[in-house]
């Protein structure tokens, strides 16, 4: 009698695993009561749309500027190849014997074909595209640099150009945005029809008039998409080849549009939302009012240039713009914990309101189109959604493996209906971040929670590095620099970007309708908001915060085997704590770079330090030791995060004084930087307040801060600490006297003569010759014989008065200027002159930064 069948382990299944078997066998080997809640199961990779995806990628980056028979041989090549595999594969199928290929022979044809016929579709696509932006009159026009009279239809919102330091001076900014040509009128009055893509420049002195129009008054700023325009200028050819735009309308500043159609409904509806964000946050301090409209609408309009600079520095330039993770917040608000979208227990805004699931997903579609409106329906924001909503899906199902194909055909279709996405940068970054989160990001994360790292950080840390290990190779070439705190700082900042959205969102939803409780749902937002900018500015205030790097494809490539060394490195060390431990050590002394540790290693600062001149490129800033952390500080330079780098170098915490000589841009712009962070006590500026704007800007960030402003003049004395300076130059300014300013705003900088530890030093801002003979005539010319230190007037220009020059016999000339600078500055017929008499000359453009050292008539210099 046969024994029977043994009585199978409690939680096993009989037979084949498939279907319901196999997931009661998941449940079984969950080792929870009620098993596992949700048993997925995944296979491999999935990857056959991705040669499709990205030869079609590559197809219309290359053909969408090519000449039109280029792109129609390619169509026709590619279309017939491609048919003719898959005629040759349906007819190995019906063979009823077929020639003994094997399935993966078949398959390659088959993968083969769909990829040619990718690149037939993209090549048609982008052919199309680039000959509709090439026919009709304006690229005609734009060679002739015509001047016509248009009606075009505004396609995005106007914005203006960073400010930019040109020589002393600010040059102006001007109005920008992309239109679309639909009438053109000739300058022999005839009138043709079109529709072509151009960039609209707009003179910044004629962006702030109010122009003509037929209804609202509404300025340049405030025009919205799809309004309609009658306006005159000159057209000129596009900025670069291969550029979306067919020309650039160069608008001057006498001319005004003519406002000929309204926005559409949408658009003044979406207007209305982002124009209620902006007043509701108009009470909030700096920071916050410019970043809560970049968060959630991408409204960059109020961010000053140095936030700009903070958020590039440390790789959190992509908060400011609308991407993927925006959208990503908002629905996951709506759906609840992605985890539980799908599943009985689901939460979020839905399950709260009692919407049944398929009506939450038709919902969140209305939702996409809602914020794809309000966001503006360009193709980066339907960029954004689409992978915002791959990033999100991939989460929600986590079945992340089989989201590459999504990922994919979303590639696909969008360079289809846009080839100039082919050659955005941020189309790339866009899609190497989110290839990154389905791809490396998982498997990190996995490799982090093995070695007990809990699971929300090794979550958050592998989705950081991941991004930043596919996108710093593009984002070197674009800014020619590497950031090594973009990791951590997008990681500080993970932590506040969700409720800052999510308030920003609720401020935009509730502005319109009942503004008191906007305003407060926007300073409950400025908090994670003030948080972020904080941690932007601080990264990129990290002495070695950065490096530079070549801004080419050679550096991009030497970037990527760069990043795989250091992948390789930190896996080997992820297992070896106190290795890890000393690692991390390391990394935070080169970034942090304290003062004595760097001290004892580069010699930079040197000990005993008397006074310091930055390299701030063309423009000048210079530091007066004052002992314990505390100095004065002569000018500010050009660029804010030069002149603080330069001082977090030198250990200055606190400034009893800042003295701007005058008020040119390569004096003043980098004021931010000096203010930022440290405790200053008032700011001494020269009588002249010229130019206005830039004196503007300086009272402006005074007060913003709550520094007071105070005016320098001739015979002033004063003393800090070690340090002891008095006033030279300029005298009090008269208006019925404006001789000692006959050269304009150099001729009114404030000169001092400053001693410190028996040394003497005369610092001449940039005053000219005339200034220079004056100076000579007045009392105090008899203090100026023999000086130990001359800071050269004027970024040692050629002009120069030899008498001053004799009469200071400076033991050592030191001058400020940039590397290549246009002026030719420093004038070899100066530094000869300075030479002639006596002196030693150091240029912080070949030198670099430099420090004087000396007591008692001793004197030596440092160079970091």
């Amino acid at each position: 009698m046969s024994a029977p069948p043994p009585t199978p382990p409690r939680g096993t299944v009989e037979g084949p695993l498939d279907g319901t078997a196999s997931r009661r066998a998941v449940h079984a080997a969950s080792g929870k009561r009620l098993g596992a809640a949700n048993p997925r199961e995944e296979g491999p990779t999935d990857l056959r749309l991705v040669p499709p995806a990205l030869a079609a990628w590559a197809t219309a980056a290359v053909t969408v500027a090519a000449p039109s028979g280029w792109a129609t041989g390619v169509v026709v090549v590619s279309l017939l190849a491609g048919l003719a595999l898959l005629l040759t594969e349906w007819r190995h199928s019906r063979s009823a014997h077929g020639d003994g290929e094997g399935p993966a022979r078949s398959w390659r044809r088959v993968s083969a074909a769909a990829v040619l016929l990718c690149v037939g579709v993209a090549a048609a696509s982008a052919g199309l595209h680039g000959a509709d932006q090439r026919r009709g009159p304006v690229p005609e026009l734009a060679r002739r640099f015509a001047h016509v009279s248009v009606e075009l239809e505004v396609t995005s919102d106007p914005r203006l150009t960073r400010p930019r330091i040109k020589g002393d001076h600010m040059a102006p900014t001007a109005v920008l945005l992309d239109a679309e040509v639909r009438r053109v009128t000739r300058s022999d009055g005839t009138v043709v029809a079109t529709r072509t893509p151009v960039l609209v420049i707009v003179d910044a002195r004629s962006a702030r008039g109010s122009p003509r129009t037929s209804g609202d008054g509404s300025s340049w700023l405030s025009l919205l998409p799809s309004t309609r325009l009658r306006v005159s200028g000159r057209l000129v050819p596009a900025l670069s080849d291969g550029d979306d735009t067919a020309a650039v309308l160069r608008v001057p500043e006498r001319a005004r549009p003519e406002v000929v159609g309204e926005p559409s409904g949408p658009q003044r509806f979406a207007g209305r939302l982002r124009e209620g964000l902006r007043e509701a946050t108009d009470g909030l301090d700096a920071d916050a009012r410019a970043l809560l409209p970049g968060l959630v609408v991408g409204d960059t309009s109020h961010v000053t240039t140095e936030l700009d600079d903070a958020f590039k520095a440390t790789d959190l330039t992509h908060l400011l713009a609308v991407s993927g993770g925006n959208f990503t917040i908002l629905l996951a608000l709506f759906i609840g914990p992605p985890g539980l979208a799908q599943r009985a227990e689901r939460r979020g805004l839905a399950r709260l309101i009692g919407v049944p699931l398929r009506a939450t997903a038709l919902l969140g579609g209305a939702l996409t189109l809602a914020f794809v409106i309000v966001c503006r329906p360009d193709p980066s924001v339907l960029r954004a959604a689409a992978c915002g909503s791959i990033a999100l899906l991939a989460v929600a199902t986590g079945r992340r493996r089989s989201l590459i194909p999504a990922l994919a055909t979303a590639v696909l279709l969008l360079v289809l209906y846009d080839p100039w996405l082919a050659r955005s940068y941020g189309f790339l970054l866009s899609v190497l971040a989110t290839g990154a989160l389905l791809t490396l990001a998982p498997r990190w994360s996995a490799a982090l929670r093995r070695r007990r790292v809990p699971a929300r950080p090794a979550e958050a840390l592998a989705a950081a590095a991941a991004a930043q290990a596919l996108c710093a190779p593009v984002v070197a070439l674009l800014s020619a620099r590497v950031s090594l705190v973009a990791v951590p700082c997008n990681l500080l900042a993970e932590f506040a970007v969700a409720p800052a959205t999510v308030l920003g969102f609720a401020t935009l939803a509730t502005a319109s309708v009942a503004m008191p409780v906007a305003e407060a749902l926007a300073w409950s937002a400025s908090w994670p908001a003030g948080w972020i900018a904080d941690i932007a500015r601080t990264g990129a205030a990290l002495p070695g915060g950065g490096v530079d790097w070549p801004d080419d494809w050679t550096g991009a490539v030497l970037l990527a085997l760069a990043t795989v060394v250091v992948v390789i490195a930190c896996r080997r060390l992820v297992g070896h704590p106190w290795l890890s431990g000393a690692f991390v050590l390391l990394f935070l002394l080169l970034v942090v770079q304290p003062p004595p540790l760097t001290r004892v290693i580069t010699g930079w600062p040197p000990p005993g330090w008397r006074f310091a001149m930055c390299d701030v490129g063309q423009g000048d800033a210079t530091v007066l030791a004052a002992g314990d952390g505390s100095a004065v500080v002569v000018d500010a330079g050009p660029d804010p995060v030069l002149v603080d780098r330069c001082l977090s170098a030198l250990g200055v915490t606190r400034i009893p004084l800042v003295v701007l000589t005058h008020f040119h841009a390569d004096h003043v712009a980098g004021l931010p930087g000096v203010l930022r962070g440290r405790s200053v006590g008032a700011i001494e500026t020269t009588g002249l307040e010229e130019p206005p704007e830039q004196a503007e800007f300086v009272r402006r960030e005074a007060a913003a801060r709550h520094v007071p402003v105070t005016r320098a003049a001739a015979g002033e004395r004063r003393r800090t600490g070690s340090l002891d300076w008095q006033v030279l130059w300029p005298p009090p300014v008269s208006t019925s006297d404006p001789a000692p300013f006959l050269d304009g705003p150099n001729d009114a900088s404030v000169a001092l003569l400053v001693r410190s530890g028996g040394l003497r030093l005369l610092l001449l801002g940039d005053l000219e010759p005339p200034a220079q003979q004056a100076l000579l005539r007045t009392p105090a010319a008899a203090e100026l014989g023999r000086v130990d230190v001359l800071k050269v007037a004027h970024h040692g220009s050629a002009y120069q008065d030899p008498d001053l020059i004799r009469r200071v016999a400076p033991r050592l000339a030191l001058i400020s200027c940039g590397r290549d600078n246009p002026y030719g500055h420093p004038a070899p017929s100066t530094v000869a002159a300075l030479r002639a008499s006596g002196a030693a000359v150091l240029r912080t453009d070949e030198d670099g930064a430099l420090a004087v050292v000396g007591a008692g008539g001793a004197l030596s210099v440092a160079r970091d």
